[in-house]
């Protein structure tokens, strides 16, 4: 397992994902840290939206943050 602790995605640091077909929180995974490419993404899209977040959250954390990141930036459209 990765320790993320301190590790922020976005903000003002060095610089595709898709959205999940059910809800996060039903997810048998969902409890699971952080993949790799989520976290890039995040990174991205927290970077374009001005905001800061924790690396140190679950796979369902970071879709619901994408997901709402992805409407703030326009790119879920």
């Amino acid at each position: 397992m990765t320790d993320n602790s301190g590790e922020t995605l976005g903000g003002r640091g060095a610089d595709a994902d898709t959205s999940a077909s059910k809800d996060p929180s039903d997810w048998v995974t969902g409890d699971e840290p952080i993949t790799e490419a989520q976290k890039s993404y995040l990174d991205t899209l927290a970077r374009e939206a001005d905001e800061e977040l924790s690396a140190d959250m679950t796979k369902a954390e970071a879709s619901e943050h994408i997901d709402r990141l992805q409407k703030k930036t326009g790119r879920g459209e």
